[in-house]
């Protein structure tokens, strides 16, 4: 098939019939929740203490970053919003269900209880913090793209990343620990968090061109997101 440059997002083909759009979301799905349930696991790799959430989440933005490339804002927005209601109804689940009497001969509450009692400030936080990194993240690259004709890539995609998990980062650290650690210290995990996630996607860098090469043949579709609405609230979603 010939690769084509669509000028809206959708002009071509609606975005559920693309061949590998579907199993794309599902699996950045299956990353974002998985990422949220590892969260409380605390590792040392060598100087670095590192959380569950921060060996995986970042993969998330690799996804976005695909997503937009490839499909255009319309895509990475619905991907977005998917994610978003899948790890708020996750969290509330997780909630309720802690919350409910264990049986006289179940014994494993205090267990279950570390594992899926979600703190409501931390999934609030959490929420939001995604919610704003991953739309700064899509509409940057989107806006990069076309200010650089398509060219670049490696220089999108990290930028885009500077950018969304600058944001996000910020907004997570201040709501989850504001009022309880010093500013001092929350700048220091502000910091130290923020570079090694956007490492962490330079690193990346060459299995995103190859992903985002062999869709952009396989789709037959390279998407510029011209005359865009970037509402996050677009009806598209």
């Amino acid at each position: 098939m010939t690769m084509a440059t669509v000028v809206e997002p959708r002009a071509a083909r609606p975005l559920h019939e693309f061949r590998y759009y579907e199993v794309l979301v599902h699996a950045f799905v299956v990353v974002l929740l998985i990422s949220n349930l590892v969260a409380q696991k605390i590792t040392q790799i060598g100087p670095l203490t590192l959380s569950g959430a921060q060996l995986l989440f970042p993969v998330t933005y690799i996804f976005g970053d695909i997503f937009t490339e490839v499909y255009g804002y319309a895509g990475s927005r619905r991907a977005i919003w998917v994610g978003f209601f899948a790890s708020a109804l996750m969290a509330i689940m997780g909630m309720i269900t802690v919350a409910l009497p264990p049986a006289p001969d179940w014994h494993d509450q205090e267990t279950f209880a570390k594992v899926f009692n979600f703190v409501p400030r931390l999934v609030i936080a959490s929420l939001i913090a995604y919610w704003a990194g991953e739309f700064t993240n899509s509409f940057v690259l989107s806006k990069m793209k076309l200010l650089t004709s398509g060219k670049y890539l490696w220089m999108r995609t990290i930028g885009s990343t500077v950018a969304g998990q600058f944001v996000d980062t910020i907004i997570v650290m201040v709501l989850v620990f504001g009022g309880t650690l010093t500013w001092e210290t929350i700048g220091k995990l502000i910091v130290s968090g923020y570079l090694g996630k956007v490492a962490y996607e330079a690193a990346a860098t060459p299995m995103t061109y190859l992903v985002v090469n062999w869709l952009k043949r396989k789709e037959g579709v390279d998407v510029f997101d011209r005359g865009t609405d970037f509402s996050p609230f677009h009806a598209d979603i």
